[in-house]
């Protein structure tokens, strides 16, 4: 844990307007008095309203405090307190940046203040901008040195686009704050990590990157950012991965709730559906994000200078592919829960509806007809799932699991399976057409840990830049994914199941054993960070070998950073023909 005489993060910038920026920071006492002074002078101040985070918790699982091995110091899910600070700061004025600092004043009275850093509101169309797309840092090994490496080669960004997949388990609260081992989320994006990675017998300390400090983040729901079913017993890890479909768990509500809300109340209903579904509450209490009209913040749009960012809750399950006896997977469930329906994972299920007529894919229509994105020059889509990819994550089919119950002649289950039509992939059916039609430049997703990118034949750009801290492979020429054998037309192998060939890289492909340009990047010793430039219209993209790290003659880490593939969003404006 952190010493009480300190912030347990740096501020954060969240949610600019034209005006204000909101500034939020951590700590791990309630206090009183917590500021951010601000302005020539830090003359002006803001007043924070904290709030406690509801659902953060160590466990036997987490590398926290002196907990360096599993149940050291914990045994089961044990609640932390985490408090949550946000102030206004308001009277800004587009383009120019003001000195800010946040302070924290202890129940004994001592106060606790940040370094000073700078922020600015939003900026006004014309405003040349550096944002860095990024996502799937979850504590992976090289997320600090690719986050270290993007300040040194491009200084401060002007924003953080984040495709989803900040921690791994998001109930445990070190995986956001202090995990041990260095490679927490926040520290990593705010310079504070403390990272050894170790490639051929030379280690080497990452720091990651000041970047959130001064730039504002703007985060996406991924499947990890989801926590399912809770339990005061099971260990966290049991508990991410085990989400309930929110119908099924009204269904039970419906058996049950007479014996433990006769009344029927509505907050008790819906903290139970919560507690037996899947929830996002950690995320949406560390993260301030536009509210949209259908409710909710788990899917919005910004505009932020010459970019109209719209962001979907497009993420399921990840569940694992094996097909043997004792997996609940993506195609079946164990032999063991057969004739135990609650125990059941119920396939790779969707947690929020995007398909034609539902709720968030109305608001994604009315959206893509509004004027401030028609007018936007930049018109950017980010969500988690990929509907173009290389790699494992995007097979099967993002669609509802169409169950499947075997029975014996006696009426009694022998097997539970899932099945993922093609044809129904609510991303590809559904979702791309509007984009396309919408003249969206850029698709911008996460969720295999690789790089590889896409063009339709309407010239909108499709791009993964997720091998940032590691990588589970691409799937091309020999290498094929774990998919059920007998039905390869549904469940593809190989290449992109949906169709678009991946693009070469336009600058410094890396080669395979062939000799030949790799059109992906999918490693655990190369990082890659992507840049978006709005100053000139392109997307470059970057890798840097973390196997070549040395120290210079004055003992600081030097490497080469190499820009391999760079493309033009301005071209589409161009070029742009109907699908």
């Amino acid at each position: 844990m952190t010493s009480t005489h300190q912030l347990l993060t740096d501020p954060l910038l969240q949610l600019p307007t034209e005006n204000s920026v909101r500034v939020v920071w951590f700590t791990e006492f309630k206090g009183s008095r917590h500021t951010v002074v601000y302005g020539q002078g830090l003359k002006r101040n803001a007043i924070a309203t904290t709030t406690k985070l509801s659902r953060t918790r160590e466990d036997q699982k987490s590398n926290v405090g002196k907990q360096t091995q599993e149940g050291q110091i914990y045994q089961q899910p044990t609640p932390r307190d985490i408090w949550r600070h946000e102030a206004i700061v308001t009277g800004l004025t587009p383009g120019q940046r003001v000195p800010y600092q946040v302070t924290s004043v202890q129940e004994d009275g001592q106060k606790v203040s940040s370094r000073q850093f700078t922020l600015a509101p939003k900026p006004t169309s014309g405003t040349p901008l550096k944002i860095l797309l990024t996502s799937d840092h979850q504590l992976m090994p090289m997320t600090s040195a690719n986050l270290q490496k993007v300040v040194e080669t491009i200084g401060q960004v002007d924003a953080v686009f984040f495709a989803g997949d900040s921690v791994n388990v998001p109930d445990r609260a070190s995986e956001w704050f202090d995990d041990n081992r260095g490679g927490a989320f926040f520290p990593c994006l705010q310079g504070r990590a403390h990272y050894e990675l170790e490639k051929e017998g030379v280690k080497t300390t990452y720091k990651g990157g000041e970047l959130i400090q001064y730039a504002p983040l703007f985060p996406t729901v991924g499947n990890h950012e989801v926590m399912g079913r809770f339990s005061n017993q099971r260990d966290l890890n049991d508990q991410f991965n085990d989400p309930y479909p929110r119908t099924i768990a009204e269904t039970l509500y419906q058996e049950k709730y007479e014996y433990f809300n006769p009344e029927n109340d509505p907050q008790l209903r819906q903290t139970w559906l919560k507690d037996n579904s899947f929830n996002t509450d950690t995320y949406n209490e560390i993260f301030t994000l536009p509210p949209n009209p259908s409710g909710g913040e788990n899917y919005y749009a910004v505009t932020f200078g010459d970019i109209r960012l719209v962001v979907l809750y497009i993420t399921n399950i990840w569940r694992n592919p094996s097909l043997e006896a004792d997996a609940r997977g993506k195609y079946r469930e164990r032999e063991d829960d057969l004739d135990n329906p609650v125990a059941w994972g119920y396939g790779q299920h969707i947690f929020e509806p995007v398909a034609k007529g539902s709720v968030q894919y109305n608001w994604l229509e009315k959206e893509l007809n509004s004027p401030d994105f028609k007018q936007a020059k930049y018109k950017i889509v980010m969500f988690h799932h990929p509907p173009h990819s290389l790699g494992a994550n995007i097979v099967p089919a993002y669609t509802d699991p169409v169950q499947r119950i075997e029975r014996d002649e006696q009426g009694y289950i022998k097997a539970v399976g899932y099945d993922y039509p093609k044809a129904a992939d609510h991303i590809i059916r559904d979702v791309v057409p509007l984009l396309e039609a919408a003249r969206v430049q850029l698709v911008f997703y996460g969720h295999s840990h690789l790089w590889n990118r896409f063009v339709s034949s309407s010239g909108m750009h499709f791009l993964e830049t997720s091998n940032v801290g590691n990588s589970y492979g691409a799937y091309l020429g020999n290498e094929k994914r774990p998919v059920p054998i007998d039905n390869q037309a549904e469940y593809a192998a190989t290449g992109d199941p949906n169709g678009l060939e991946p693009v070469i890289p336009t600058l410094a492909p890396l080669l395979g054993d062939d000799n030949q340009p790799l059109p992906y990047i999918a490693s655990n010793d190369i990082t890659v960070f992507t840049i978006l430039d709005t100053g000139t219209g392109t997307v470059s993209s970057y890798h840097f070998d973390t196997r070549q790290a040395k120290l210079s003659h004055k003992d600081l880490l030097t490497s080469d950073v190499e820009k391999f593939d760079e493309f033009s969003l301005d071209l589409l404006h161009q070029s742009w023909k109907a699908p």
